[in-house]
């Protein structure tokens, strides 16, 4: 079995990309794709998110919603709306975000290689997520929400991706929010050959975003094996809708902290219990950290800058050396009393993309005691904690721009 291998996508019908492509399915909540949705019958966020097409007070788990989901699917491919390839494609797809710009594959990649840890993971994921994905898998015969994957520099790989990307794009959106999501079918056969030879050349794949996603995929896959006598490891069940860039385009922002107080502490004495492991000093106006290892704290009014101090940093445990370990180890922990960042209620998270504006209205609100500004995770470092078959700590990272949903998806025939 390759690592990766094409795909009949479905796709929306010509000209009906900017109607359907819709935000990630977990990056709304209901009431926001409700508005995103209204007037719009072909979003995809009544597939995706098909609660908002029920009574607001229905449990966003329950069957019905699944079977909603899975009749607005099915309307939409009766109606021509979303169409399948004659043949399988790779897509070329390049998103775009003000100065920004990163082309990647979307491919089916391998449960299999999955299930060994060749496409290897970072994070852990929650049951109760994962349930929710595979009932949305299992509703729909198809997967419908892309993992965002990260491949090894692969000049090859690229200077394919900038042929298949120069003509006239099969969609073209720009969205809500100012991101272009443009789409170039694959379909020339030495072409698809060429990328999959080199995909498989490649040691390993890295998850950025969709560890639910991806386990639940694994999950459908064994289900489907477990059923099927005459299984042969072809079957598209074996494989997971993905879309997967070259790591050094891509592009990870902060993962900011709000915390709701200080641990009984009055400002003063916070702030003498920080020196004992980082140097404290003023900022005016507000400081984004520059560099690892630095910190940015706001107090009512008042932004800080915070530097660890050197030896309290780890060179040989690539989790402990990440920033957000050692905000948690340094300081949230030992002088907050914050030692669960999943279950601590007096803990929220503010990602990059929001701005340090956001850190400080949540402050200035009186909402939370104190904000931090965190230097953003790099890829690289990510990389390095896969590799180690470690897992980094909640929120360690917020990638932007994100994916659409409904631009291809991948329906297990």
């Amino acid at each position: 079995m390759s690592l990766i291998k094409p795909f009949r996508g479905l796709r929306p019908a010509p000209g009906r990309a900017a109607e359907i492509a819709a935000p990630p399915y977990d990056v709304l909540s209901a009431e926001e794709a409700r508005v995103r949705a209204a007037g719009k019958p072909n979003s995809f966020l009544h597939i995706s998110k098909a609660e908002i097409d029920l009574p607001p007070e229905i449990d966003h788990y329950s069957p019905p919603v699944y079977a909603k989901s899975r009749e607005n699917f099915d309307r939409m491919i009766r109606e021509a709306v979303l169409k399948q390839d004659d043949a399988p494609c790779y897509y070329a797809y390049r998103l775009t975000m003000g100065e920004h710009s990163q082309t990647g594959l979307v491919a089916a990649a391998s449960v299999a290689d999955y299930d060994s840890n060749r496409i290897r993971k970072h994070e852990f994921t929650r049951p109760d997520k994962e349930d929710d994905r595979v009932r949305q898998i299992e509703a729909l015969n198809a997967q419908t929400g892309p993992v965002l994957l990260a491949h090894p520099d692969a000049p090859e790989v690229d200077a394919l991706l900038a042929q298949a990307s120069a003509g006239e794009p099969d969609a073209d959106v720009t969205a809500d929010d100012g991101i272009r999501h443009t789409l170039w079918a694959i379909r020339d056969a030495a072409v698809l050959q060429r990328l999959t030879f080199a995909f498989d050349a490649m040691p390993a794949l890295y998850i950025a975003d969709g560890h639910h996603r991806s386990a639940a995929a694994s999950r459908v896959a064994a289900a489907r094996r477990a059923k099927n006598a005459h299984h042969t490891g072809a079957e598209d069940y074996n494989y997971f809708l993905a879309v997967i860039f070259p790591h050094h385009q891509m592009r990870i922002m902060d993962y900011n902290r709000v915390v709701k107080d200080l641990n009984g502490l009055s400002t003063m004495g916070f702030l003498a219990r920080l020196t004992e492991r980082f140097v404290v000093s003023i900022c005016s106006p507000r400081y984004r950290p520059m560099q690892r290892g630095e910190f940015s704290l706001y107090l009512p009014g008042q932004w800080y800058r915070l530097t660890i101090h050197p030896h309290l940093i780890p060179t040989d445990d690539p989790v402990a050396r990440l920033d957000v370990s050692l905000l948690s180890e340094s300081l949230l922990g030992p002088v907050l009393g914050i030692k669960d960042l999943r279950r601590d209620k007096r803990i929220d998270f503010v990602g990059g993309i929001r701005g340090l504006e956001e850190l400080e209205r949540r402050v200035d609100s009186g909402e939370m005691a104190a904000a931090f500004a965190l230097h953003a995770t790099d890829m690289e470092d990510l990389m390095s904690v896969a590799d180690a078959g470690e897992v980094m700590p909640p929120k360690s990272t917020w990638f932007e721009p994100k994916l659409a949903d409904g631009l291809v998806s991948h329906v297990l025939d």
